[in-house]
């Protein structure tokens, strides 16, 4: 994660969840990732990553997939974190502040049956490295679930993009916050990510198999996607 990224979202951490919140289709959408997880429902017990956890939406959604796991949810924004553990949760989750670069050095281990990061990917420096990190601490078969923003392949998406974020995304960032670089940020990040196509080969090149993704409802059709690899067996 580049280094000055966790503490653009320490600034943004108070008024992030009014903006979410804001966002049709924001939490319904981490839900509907959550359950492409196709985790297990047999009532085994299910130990669950959350990589880049932010204020606590994505372990919601997580909760809602598979209410009895134990879930370690991870952020290297102090003030987002702070947001989520204010929050009220069930013993099996616990917070854990931490780069995700540094999971290992914060005493975060697999195996994990499942590991959920949504909008995370894009912001990290080098993200073939951290997809590595993630199939090591996944068991045989288990999924890592990427929930985030992708237009680069479709001409529409990136125009729609775009003009929400000059209209809206970017004018209502600043008047919450009085600071709209976050915001700034958040559309330039998303311009310049992977397409569909190059983020699923990304995958493939770092070690997952049965690589597959589909896009959500709205909006943010063709723009907001799940992508899903799994742990060889």
């Amino acid at each position: 994660m580049t280094a000055d990224i966790p503490a653009a979202f320490d600034d943004g951490a108070a008024a992030y969840d009014g903006l979410v919140g804001a966002n049709p289709g924001y939490h319904a959408h981490l839900r509907l990732s959550a359950r492409r997880m196709g985790l297990p429902t047999d009532g085994r017990p299910l130990r669950l990553l959350d990589a880049g956890c932010g204020t606590g939406a994505s372990t919601t959604a997580l909760l809602a997939a598979a209410p009895h796991a134990e879930i370690v949810a991870v952020d290297g924004s102090a003030g987002m974190l702070a947001e989520a553990e204010a929050k009220r949760w069930p013993p099996g989750v616990r917070f854990v502040h931490s780069r995700i670069e540094e999971l290992h050095r914060a005493g975060v281990e697999g195996p994990f049956d499942g590991i959920f990061a949504a909008y995370l990917v894009r912001n990290l420096a080098d993200p073939d490295t951290a997809l590595r990190d993630f199939l090591s601490m996944l068991r045989p078969g288990a999924p890592l679930v990427v929930h985030d923003y992708s237009v680069r392949d479709s001409r529409l998406a990136i125009a729609v993009w775009n003009t929400v974020c000059a209209t809206i995304i970017v004018p209502f960032g600043r008047l919450r916050t009085g600071d709209a670089s976050l915001y700034r940020y958040l559309r330039r990040s998303v311009n310049h990510f992977d397409g569909v196509g190059e983020f699923c080969d990304r995958l493939r090149t770092n070690g997952f198999s049965s690589v597959r993704h589909a896009t959500v409802s709205g909006w943010q059709r063709n723009i907001v996607h799940t992508f899903v690899g799994e742990a060889p067996r």
